[in-house]
């Protein structure tokens, strides 16, 4: 299980869930259940991992099957972190069978695929969880839905990195050819921000990072360097500010480039290329 995981606001969840399903029920709802159940039947069934791995997205799958037909009960036998074998069951639902069977792609639409965010955190986190290092996320997430992979890396045991635009100053690298320089950039910044505003600066060389140490940014993003050349910015950085390695950070990388000494380690690829956890729905019978 990970660690604090904030809640989810209900009405944010709700809404991307209506969405969800007015495009899946389309003009006419499901016929298929229309036309093959009849309308007093009742079902029991549950949600349960095909593989091992994370689980996350159960106050969405939860909302599915709510919204759906109020009377639908769903009972979560696990949490959100919760770490999965083959068959494990992570909820079950009891009411009538055509509003859970009208709720099951939704439902597993949105949890399968926060999973996968989760368990591939998981792994990158269990890779480095020797290190001081930690996996952060990006804002390279599905419009739309950002708030709710970024809770997925949470589930995952990660760290986010802003949400937005607006939640800190991160100068990169074209921020920089723009304003001319590391140190004009940093000083503009500073010279913009409030004292709760974070000022982080990307830089793709050494001199670059001495030239940013110099201005006293909070974090620096170092990005693209292999292991070697983090080694010697760990060296020179000399513990002034936090280091955050970016880049080409794979499964077979990511120990190494922890193992260099660097405060964070920020991936794209946990919420926009992980693969999604499977997870399916079956009907309990007898």
């Amino acid at each position: 299980m990970a660690g604090y995981l904030p809640e989810l606001p209900r009405l944010m969840v709700d809404e991307a869930v209506k969405a969800a399903l007015l495009e899946d029920w389309g003009r006419a709802g499901d016929v298929t259940s229309q036309a093959t159940i009849p309308a007093d039947a009742q079902a029991t069934a549950v949600i349960a991992s095909r593989k091992p791995g994370v689980l996350a997205g159960l106050a969405l799958a939860e909302s599915a099957f709510r919204q759906t037909n109020a009377q639908v009960r769903f009972e979560a036998v696990l949490q959100d972190g919760a770490r999965l074998e083959k068959g494990s069951v992570a909820a079950r639902m009891s009411g009538p069978a055509r509003a859970i069977l009208s709720a099951e792609r939704v439902a597993l639409n949105f949890a399968c695929h926060l999973s996968g965010i989760a368990t591939a955190t998981a792994r990158f986190a269990d890779l480095i969880a020797h290190t001081q290092a930690n996996i952060v996320c990006t804002r390279k997430t599905t419009p739309g839905l950002r708030a709710f992979e970024k809770y997925a890396v949470r589930c995952g045991g990660g760290s986010n990195h802003r949400f937005g635009l607006d939640d800190a100053i991160l100068i990169k690298d074209n921020h920089i050819a723009v304003a001319g320089g590391v140190r004009p950039a940093i000083e503009a910044a500073k010279a913009f921000a409030g004292h709760l505003v974070k000022i982080e600066v990307e830089v793709d060389t050494l001199d670059q990072l001495r030239e940013a140490l110099a201005c006293k940014p909070d974090v620096i993003m170092l990005d693209n360097m292999g292991p070697d050349q983090l080694r010697e910015a760990v060296s020179i950085a000399n513990g002034q500010v936090l280091l955050e390695a970016s880049g080409g950070i794979e499964a077979d990388t990511i120990t190494a480039i922890a193992e260099a000494g660097v405060n964070l380690i920020s991936s794209g690829w946990i919420t926009h290329s992980s693969p999604i956890l499977d997870l399916g729905l079956d009907i309990e019978i007898g």
